[in-house]
């Protein structure tokens, strides 16, 4: 079997009626890349792989990465057989590195990943977690209940919803203006779910360590269960710093690029659980080899968002939890947990509607 076609889409997304803002950043608009990769062995039907590369802030980024993707990338895996993905990634990492695989360029590279995955699992009929040797059929899954812009009266219903659905575990934004205001967000969660659930902060880089330190010692007494990105994710120091201090859990790296910054992050004891963002991480080849390098620093693994990853998740022996949007109404969770898929590729939970 032999890439045919590699096939590049993008889209604009409108501007959200309501943009969503954390301690960093306001999300409104952005968009998507979408790869479509073929492949036939000259005898069957084409067979098809797919992937969706989303931003949630800069406009102008899906139309750049689908140029890197469709003028630089693509050309160089068609005719390549696509279950050699990591002899793929290896072509596409020495086209890019003397520019550096990072930023936009590992995101296309993931893209390119993903797809191959997908088409794998098609061609061969089985979800990608199967090809993987899973080491679970199931995984458990928190929802993020509040956005920074969210009021704490707005909070409360959001997290009924998470309860109503099955989810043993929420999140919520913090890195208000005053330690009071992200005392008050945590304190209206936390009536609502109790205290038999966890409950997960996150600040989005946004402290610097004193800071860090400052607050942390305040949610960990409050009983979170981890400090998510509490400093810049690039300054592993400082995150290894502020986990000797600290007695909550310390978790980052969903702004960390490749296995090697993940290294880095590892060998510094920086994090307590590791969190890729598939997009940055480098695609699902990656993602895989970062986990195992986590599991021998026994460092848990918590993906940053679900999709694809979810399939990861199951054949990761330390992950925790995958990230999860609200499911179809109607929707919830088995004992907390999501049920793995049998659908071929990268498919998606069935609900039952």
């Amino acid at each position: 079997m032999r890439i045919s076609r590699v096939v590049v889409t993008f889209d604009i997304a409108p501007s959200r009626a309501r943009p969503l803002s954390d301690a960093l950043q306001v999300l409104d608009g952005g968009g998507n890349v979408n790869v479509r990769i073929e492949a036939t062995d000259g005898i069957n039907d084409v067979v098809t792989g797919t992937s969706s590369t989303g931003f949630g802030r800069l406009r102008s980024a899906p139309a750049i990465l689908a140029k890197i993707l469709e003028e630089e990338l693509a050309p160089e895996i068609i005719g390549q057989d696509p279950f050699q993905v990591r002899k793929i990634r290896d072509i596409l990492w020495r086209l890019t590195d003397y520019h550096g695989s990072t930023g936009l360029t590992l995101l296309a590279i993931a893209a390119l990943d993903v797809a191959l995955w997908d088409l794998m699992g098609h061609a061969v009929g089985q979800p990608v977690w199967r090809l993987l040797g899973a080491a679970r059929d199931r995984m458990p899954a928190y929802a993020m209940v509040g956005w920074l812009n969210f009021s704490v009266e707005e909070l409360k219903p959001i997290a009924e919803k998470a309860m109503a659905q099955g989810f043993t575990g929420v999140k919520v934004k913090v890195g208000c203006a005053t330690l009071e205001e992200d005392v008050a967000r945590i304190t209206a969660v936390r009536s609502i779910i109790g205290h038999d659930r966890r409950l997960m902060v996150d600040a989005n880089q946004v402290f610097d360590v004193s800071e860090a330190i400052r607050r942390g010692r305040v949610y960990q007494e409050l009983g979170c269960f981890w400090f998510e990105e509490p400093l810049r994710a690039d300054n592993h120091a400082h995150l290894a710093e502020l986990r000797s201090t600290l007695d909550i859990r310390i978790a980052s790296g969903e702004n960390d690029f490749g296995k090697r910054q993940f290294r880095d992050l590892f060998e510094r004891r920086a994090v307590d659980i590791v969190q890729p963002d598939i997009r940055r991480a480098g695609g699902a080849t990656e993602c895989l080899e970062i986990a195992a390098m986590a599991d021998a620093f026994d460092v848990a693994y918590a993906s940053h968002g679900g999709g694809p990853h979810l399939h990861l998740l199951a054949a990761m022996p330390n992950a925790i939890y995958m990230e999860s949007g609200f499911l179809p109404d109607g929707s919830a969770l088995e004992d907390g947990c999501i049920r793995m898929p049998e659908g071929p590729g990268f498919s998606k939970p069935s609900w039952g509607h």
